[in-house]
């Protein structure tokens, strides 16, 4: 169906703005049960498929596999990354004017799943130096359209889902998607990758996950009603909207600090694609067998450490705010880092992985939920994009760099300045970041 043609416009019912204040809450409370099934299986189905391609395992290990090089592996990441540097700007700026997201999440998501198909594509198709091109290319396009879906997908949340469900929502969704994600994680190792199903393990676990994302896309197009905002931003070009972004964060002081809380923590990133590999040296892991085993293990415990967590992150946040689960997370990313660098046994690796999966949890659900608290709803669209944005510049510099020192100085160095940024993280938001839900009923 339509959301569009199914959805009453509230721009009518009354003149008066408090009048389409009430109209606008009345609706999301009506159509809450419906949004909020349409948003938690998107969610789960998107978050199981797309975790195949984001978790630190695979996907760098199929670069390094074919490409046989740390630098190469860090070059895709960055890719990914840089792609979703202006990105959520310009996705911004073609729906913050807008009464209707829906379209546009559509889109950006379509094309975003079919940057996995292509991986998988070219998986089947190419070999060697080719190989390599078009995985480097469909990461970047992936970077690309993930980082207009995050825009638009955020927006949605905020318009259909009330702040007091947003992390219970979240936690459900989470927790049911990694735990389907971490069968199958175990699986596509095992199975998939070690025995090299259809000819190629790592495109068969790809194509499964463009079969789940898009599953997860069919639902929310078809289930979420989205209402018609009482208010929205008059249409701005992308330049003039660009030139506003000092203004928009410089009139919030913890909001701007926020954002270097979050750049700061993505920086630690530098290690994420380097925790696999470094596992395979300490474990001296050869032959697909091997490597698609120990990959099933660590992607299950990465992706149950994110599923277990996700129900204690939402219940936390939704209760005290999300700065306290923002301090957490960071925490516990510190320990279970600690951890990885100092055993050398396969379960005391997986504990570690399982660590670092909740760490992962906490953090994206605090950071993704935190930015629809601070300042107006009109400028909504725009913090997100800003923080999607700061948050991909230092992921597009810390894989590169990371990738060059893992050659140069060995993996213990990219370590431990992922846990340098860690502890400056920890810093900023303990002393300078205030809660946004607290400060906003403060200043009613």
């Amino acid at each position: 169906m339509d959301a569009k043609l199914d959805t009453p416009d509230l721009a009518g019912a009354g003149d008066d703005l408090a009048e389409r204040e009430a109209a606008y809450e009345k609706f999301v409370w009506d159509n809450l049960k419906r949004n909020y099934l349409g948003n938690y299986l998107h969610g789960m189905l998107g978050m199981t498929g797309f975790r195949l391609v984001n978790t630190p395992t695979f996907l760098p290990a199929y670069l390094h596999q074919v490409s046989g090089s740390n630098a190469i592996v860090g070059l895709g990441l960055a890719l990914q990354q840089v792609g979703g540097v202006i990105s959520p700007i310009f996705g911004a700026t073609k729906v913050e004017h807008r009464t209707r997201v829906m379209p546009a999440a559509v889109w950006m998501g379509s094309l975003a799943r079919l940057a996995v198909l292509g991986m998988a594509i070219a998986g089947w198709l190419l070999k060697g130096s080719a190989l390599v091109v078009a995985l480097l290319v469909m990461m970047a396009l992936f970077g690309i359209f993930m980082g207009a879906q995050r825009v638009v997908f955020s927006l949605l949340i905020a318009k259909v889902i009330p702040i007091s469900r947003r992390g219970r929502l979240q936690a459900w969704r989470n927790t049911t998607g990694s735990a389907i994600a971490a069968v199958l994680a175990y699986f596509a190792g095992k199975y998939f990758i070690g025995h090299n199903l259809f000819g190629n393990g790592y495109s068969t676990s790809f194509t499964v996950a463009f079969v789940l994302t898009s599953m997860g896309l069919w639902c929310i197009q078809f289930l979420v009603k989205e209402p018609e905002p009482p208010t929205t931003r008059a249409r701005g070009g992308f330049r003039e909207r660009f030139r506003d972004l000092p203004r928009l964060i410089g009139q919030d002081r913890s909001y701007a600090f926020f954002l270097l809380v979050q750049m700061t923590a993505v920086s630690a990133r530098i290690a994420t694609p380097f925790y696999i590999l470094y596992v395979a040296q300490k474990l001296h892991l050869h032959g697909a067998v091997q490597m698609g085993a120990t990959l099933g293990l660590l992607s299950t415990a990465f992706m149950m450490g994110d599923m277990l967590s996700n129900l204690i992150w939402g219940h936390i946040g939704d209760r005290t705010g999300f700065r306290f689960v923002l301090l957490l997370a960071l925490v516990a990313w510190v320990a279970a880092t600690v951890l990885l660098m100092n055993v050398s046994g396969s379960w005391l690796i997986a504990a570690a992985f399982f660590g670092l999966g909740g760490a992962q949890a906490g953090y994206n659900m605090a950071a993704q939920t935190m930015i629809l608290e601070f300042g107006s709803r009109d400028d909504l669209p725009m913090r997100i994009a800003v923080s999607a944005t700061a948050e991909s510049i230092t992921a597009t510099i810390g894989p590169l760099v990371g990738g060059a020192l893992a050659d140069l100085l060995g993996y213990d160095v990219v370590f431990g300045i992922s846990l340098g940024f860690l502890a400056v993280a920890l810093m900023i938001l303990i002393a300078i970041v205030k809660e946004p839900r607290t400060a906003r009923l403060a200043a009613v």
